[in-house]
């Protein structure tokens, strides 16, 4: 059984619940080196619990829409930035959380040049670009502890545009 969900645009207000937008949009914070770089400063409530912070590098294989999962996962030690190295938007599934399961998944298609970070403890889908060359520097916690819990669904949702 495949339940079909729509994808949405990604907006502040929209995501909100599950991380953060990482992008250039809006007025700057500051503008720096004598006027030639606009800062957006701060843009995401990174959250580590113990261990050091990390930035990786990922190369992943291109999904094509539509997109079916029946997996997701969350990092209960820390929370995890995906910044795009292209331009090219990709697939976010993010879901909220039940008793220690994911329910209710969303999925959201990032607009060019746009990252997310995602809030510790909250279920998301892999790392799914649409497009090569699908590399992303990943910012999130390194150490000893384990960071990963996945749980698999009874059934598997399909991603599909609106």
């Amino acid at each position: 059984m495949n339940i079909q969900i729509k994808t949405k645009s990604l907006t502040a207000l929209r995501f909100e619940p599950f991380g953060d937008i990482l992008d250039c949009s809006g007025p700057p914070d500051k503008i720096i080196n004598g006027g030639y770089c606009k800062r957006y400063h701060n843009r995401a409530r990174l959250d580590f619990n113990n261990g050091e912070v990390g930035i990786s590098f990922f190369h992943a294989k291109p999904r094509s829409l539509p997109y079916e999962f029946n997996m997701l996962e969350r990092h209960p030690e820390g929370s995890q930035a995906f910044i795009p190295l292209s331009p090219n938007p990709f697939l976010v599934i993010v879901a909220q959380n039940r008793n220690n399961h994911p329910t209710n998944p969303v999925a959201f298609l990032t607009k060019p040049n746009q990252g997310v970070n995602i809030h510790r403890g909250i279920w998301h889908g892999v790392l799914t670009p649409l497009t090569e060359p699908g590399i992303f520097a990943v910012i999130d916690q390194i150490g000893q502890n384990e960071n990963l819990e996945e749980r698999w669904l009874n059934f598997s949702y399909e991603v599909i545009l609106p």
